[in-house]
């Protein structure tokens, strides 16, 4: 299966949610008026994209109907989809522009984060990459053994310590590892507890400073595992990691189980942070870079 066509099947019960709810919103409207856009944003809420960024469009939304003297409202649907690309923006990719290049992944239990790792480290293994894990959630029970139940599947090495280790050590370990093996790819997993956040910025500064120290001019991505299930919880939950980490794009798992992918558009508008990869299925193969304009293709077709 293609990746757009991977990412639709994905996306299917978001856009059915989505794309459903917009039609039967429209269909009622003979005229573009007030009451038109009030229900718009109340729909847009409803499917998960957040109070503040349903204003924000609906305010675009009324800018270009005035500009553009539009009114038939069966064009919204048209301006909608242009409004959300220029929210979305262009995608960024991963930086892996340096050798070892490392991401840290962080999240909370339960969204897939040992699962993802698993998944991205055998998709840069297809792209020709070398590729090492590093084991640092020492922290949280099997969490350890069940990241090595994904590297063995993806066929990458690991680098671990038992459990209760310090998580900086193991990340000094698999950077002296990733440079003696001429590494291209170290990804770490890493402790996502939130219910102390002193500890978890103070391990987080700690990882970055090895990182910085043992691969001196590398690139370095934070990547933020977020549940897309869990819609709106998930901007909160990205919101409260924003804190004490610099977050430098999201991970948004489980996309294909959730009619709540709208929650995207949210993340991207409320957070500034791009969310850069996505996960559309339980394979090692059900990972691919976001896409915009697949995406808005996706939820709106």
């Amino acid at each position: 299966m293609g990746l757009f066509k991977k990412l639709k099947s994905g996306l299917s019960k978001t856009n059915n949610a989505f794309l459903g709810k917009i039609n039967a919103m429209l269909g009622v409207f003979t005229k573009i008026d007030e009451e038109l856009f009030e229900e718009l944003e109340e729909t847009l809420i409803m499917c998960d994209i957040g109070v503040n960024t349903s204003m924000r469009i609906c305010d675009e939304l009324r800018e270009r109907v005035k500009t553009q003297g539009i009114t038939d409202p069966t064009m919204i649907k048209d301006l909608l989809k242009d409004v959300i690309s220029d929210i979305l923006g262009e995608e960024k990719g991963l930086d892996l522009s340096t050798k070892p290049s490392v991401i840290l992944v962080i999240g909370v239990n339960g969204v897939g984060k040992t699962t993802t790792i698993g998944k991205l480290a055998n998709q840069l293994k297809n792209d020709g990459k070398k590729v090492l894990v590093a084991a640092a959630d020492t922290f949280r029970a099997a969490a350890i053994e069940q990241l090595e139940v994904w590297t063995q599947r993806a066929g990458v090495p690991i680098i671990k310590q038992k459990e209760g280790s310090d998580p900086a050590a193991v990340v000094f370990d698999a950077l002296t590892a990733a440079k003696a093996r001429s590494v291209d790819v170290v990804i770490c997993d890493t402790a996502g507890r939130l219910h102390n956040k002193k500890n978890l910025m103070d391990e987080l500064k700690k990882i970055s400073k090895i990182v910085h120290e043992q691969a001196q001019g590398c690139s370095l991505e934070i990547l933020l595992a977020l549940d897309a299930t869990t819609g709106q919880n998930a901007v909160n939950q990205a919101k409260q990691f924003n804190e004490v980490a610099d977050i430098t794009g999201i991970i948004l798992t489980k996309l294909d189980g959730t009619a709540k992918g709208g929650i995207i558009i949210s993340i991207t508008e409320d957070l500034k942070i791009p969310v850069k990869l996505v996960t559309v299925g339980e394979g090692i193969d059900d990972i691919e870079p976001f896409n915009t304009r697949d995406f808005v293709d996706a939820l709106f077709e």
